[in-house]
């Protein structure tokens, strides 16, 4: 059995900028099972973590240059490394910001690929089928490099497997028709050359696959007549490939269905001893549609998963820690997948003694459950089928919100994915209009389940958070927010009006995400670490501590730290609203003007409550607290100097405003003498850090480091 989960987008993919038609390079493994490497068909080169499906690093090329190859990462030395314009090789750390600063060499012959395994020293592999490990070859760049294959012969593929703590190099070369696997292996170093014998009339594989399992290489390999074939290769080999050309036995594991289209390319992907995942080929039940990532069972020939793919398909997949990568569209998608040994498989397991007859018998009824469950699940989709979209929106403009609700949410269970991308823009504006013309309907279930799609964006549905904030549903706002990445500043600002105009009273009674007002609620009750200690953390103090008190109008101002007012000006449920406005991505040039149409005390409310979370910030009482969503201290610093900005003059003469003005002006001034008191230090830390410490210590020592 295997399944195929819920996928996600990662990456878009940029336009192809190369002959080959790809959109990708390449996906790698990064420094660990939750990052990956993705190498463009442009000029960039980018780090994503996978669970957060953000990017944490990208360099790029000049205009001009270009990448030769996918990047890799080198788990020893823990850099980057790629090829640019066939002969310059790369070497970079990860808080290196420009590429051209880095390292690079140029080498004396064109590379192919660099191959990277965990715990082991990069491969290059050049394109005239010579091999060097990565440091040998930077120690001596300008070194000779050797002609394994003729003057013809091209590399078509490459990969690089270990086991054992050895590493083998695999690549596959096509001349004049002919396709030949060359085995490099290490210690001792010998190369093998292979002749891929198949059917008569067969053309060139399309897809190659290798895993190592025990002591084997099984290398598969898809043709596109859907002709999936196999070899196995010893990981360990006596011979020196003195021998001249070996043949290659192959044995057909899995022929897969086609269609009636012409299929001109696809991709397939080894996952476990019993399954492979396949891209480009048609879905048996479902036409001539290439859009499919199907899993099959190579041992029963029987389809296990299938996902349809929207968009183009590249023809290329990768598999690392348990997802699937597959580029389409205009999208790199991740797929996660789980494959479990079938009950059937256990059975013939357990009869290999028995006769040919018994197993015949056994995989015939294996066979007819299969075809009768399918037929059953068949029959049941035929007698209640999904509501279209042109159906449901028709079906909006006239039903009950109880049953637009229930529709939607059918729609939204059964829909596919690729439909649902296109259906959910539609029917949000269909239940907006209907909205915003009839009092009486209102399907906050419906909009709540559709955002929770993914599929929205404020541009798709701009009345959505319109209409949202004139029903007081603050509940939605907090989820747009959380979902939409393209809110403009107005409307930003409307939201925050609308908020801060709202009483605590009434905003308390509102349902919010459960995460963000415990968030609150435990801030608002936590005790600081300084208030405990007596003392002051992250340079932080309130303006009572401050020993200079020479601007202080009069002493009024200077009262007792214990009397300072550092509660929160606003509900729980308010202060969880506006931690989402904060997070909220705007520009600066755009927000100010919107900024000013806020009135004198909703600014001050403003204010007091991002000069709490300063403070509590600033004692690191909000690191006490486990939350998924959390403003930052910079954004809060932002919005303080934005509000500021806006309102400057007002706060400037208004009375009400002058006692919290300097507060704020405190605030900043003990982080400025902090960071004097820092720079003070610095050239001390500095010798500190490069003084060289002596080796040979005994058991006891005095060392005397002079600071100047």
């Amino acid at each position: 059995m295997a399944t195929l989960y819920e996928g996600y987008t990662l990456c878009g993919v940029g336009p192809v900028q190369n002959s080959s038609n790809i959109g990708i390079l390449g996906v790698e493994q990064g420094r660990d099972i939750d990052y990956v490497l993705v190498t463009d068909s442009s000029r960039s080169i980018t780090v994503y973590k996978v669970s957060d499906q953000k990017p944490t690093g990208s360099w790029s090329v000049k205009q001009g240059q270009i990448i030769s190859c996918p990047a890799v990462f080198n788990t020893q030395s823990q850099e980057y490394v790629v090829v640019t314009d066939d002969r310059v090789v790369r070497v970079w750390k990860e808080d290196d910001v420009n590429l051209e600063k880095a390292f690079k060499a140029t080498v004396s012959a064109d590379v192919l690929r660099v191959l990277s395994a965990t715990d082991s020293e990069p491969v290059v592999l050049f394109c005239c089928g010579a091999v060097r490990f990565l440091d040998s070859l930077l120690a001596s760049p300008q070194q000779p490099i050797e002609d394994v294959l003729t003057e013809d012969e091209i590399i078509r593929w490459s990969t690089i497997v270990k086991a054992e703590h050895q590493l083998v190099v695999l690549f596959s070369t096509e001349q004049r028709g002919e396709h030949c696997l060359y085995v490099q292996r290490f210690n001792p170093n010998t190369l093998v050359k292979h002749r891929i014998e198949t059917e008569p009339g067969l053309s060139a594989p399309i897809s190659f696959s290798a895993t190592c399992r025990g002591s084997n290489i099984h290398l598969l390999y898809l043709y596109l007549n859907g002709s999936v074939y196999e070899s196995v290769l010893p990981f360990r080999s006596s011979s020196t490939g003195a021998e001249g050309v070996q043949a290659l036995s192959c044995s057909l594991c899995l022929s897969l269905p086609l269609g009636e289209e012409k299929l001109m390319s696809g991709a397939a992907v080894v996952l476990d001893e019993a399954h492979v995942a396949v891209i480009g080929f048609p879905h048996p039940s479902a036409g001539a549609c290439k859009d499919y990532l199907c899993i099959w069972n190579t041992h029963f020939q029987t389809l296990q998963a299938s996902k349809e793919m929207a968009g183009r398909i590249y023809s290329q997949l990768w598999c690392y820690s348990g997802k699937l990568y597959v580029p389409h569209g205009k999208m790199l998608s991740v797929i996660p997948f789980d494959c479990q040994k079938s009950s059937l498989a256990a059975a013939m397991g357990k009869l290999k003694q028995t006769s040919r007859n018994v197993l015949w018998f056994y995989l015939l009824l294996s066979l007819m459950n299969v075809f009768l469950t399918g037929f059953f699940l068949l029959f049941l989709q035929n007698v209640k089928s999904a509501l279209t979209v042109d159906q449901l929106v028709e079906h909006i403009k006239t039903s009950a919100v109880e049953d637009v609700q229930a529709e939607v949410g059918e729609f939204i269970r059964r829909a596919p994915q690729a439909d649902l991308q296109l259906a959910a823009g539609r029917v949000a504006l269909e239940l907006v209009s209907r909205s915003q013309t009839d009092a009486n309907f209102y399907p906050q279930c419906a909009f709540l389940q559709l955002l929770e799609t993914r599929y929205l964006c404020y541009s798709v549905c701009p009345e959505l958070l319109s209409l949202a904030m004139v029903k007081k549903d603050f509940h939605l706002c907090q989820i747009a927010f959380q979902i939409f990445s393209d809110i403009p500043e107005a409307v930003t600002c409307a939201c925050l009006k609308a908020i801060l105009s709202t009483p605590d009273l009434e905003m308390e009674t509102v349902n919010l995400d459960t995460d963000s007002v415990i968030f609150m609620k435990e801030l608002t009750q936590a005790h600081s670490r300084s208030d405990e200690e007596g003392g002051q953390l992250n340079g932080f103090c309130p303006p009572a501590l401050e020993s200079d008190v020479s601007d202080t109008p009069s002493n009024k101002l200077q009262r007792d730290p214990l009397s300072l007012d550092m509660s929160c000006p606003v509900g729980l449920h308010k202060g969880a609203l506006l931690n989402e406005v904060l997070q909220t991505a705007y520009s600066d040039r755009s927000l100010l003007p919107h900024l000013k149409d806020l009135t004198v005390p909703q600014v001050i409310v403003f204010l007091q409550y991002l000069r709490f979370l300063y403070f509590k910030y600033s004692h690191d009482a909000h690191k006490q607290i486990r939350a998924l969503r959390t403003p930052s201290i910079s954004q809060i610093i932002d919005w303080v100097c934005l509000l500021l900005d806006a309102h400057f003059t007002v706060l400037a003469v208004a009375p009400e405003a002058k006692r919290l003005v300097f507060d704020l002006h405190k605030f900043v001034r003990s982080q400025v003498k902090l960071y004097a008191e820092l720079g003070k230090i610095e050239g001390s830390l500095q010798v500190l850090k490069n003084s060289k410490q002596s080796e040979d210590f005994g058991m006891y020592a005095i060392q005397v480091i002079e600071l100047f």
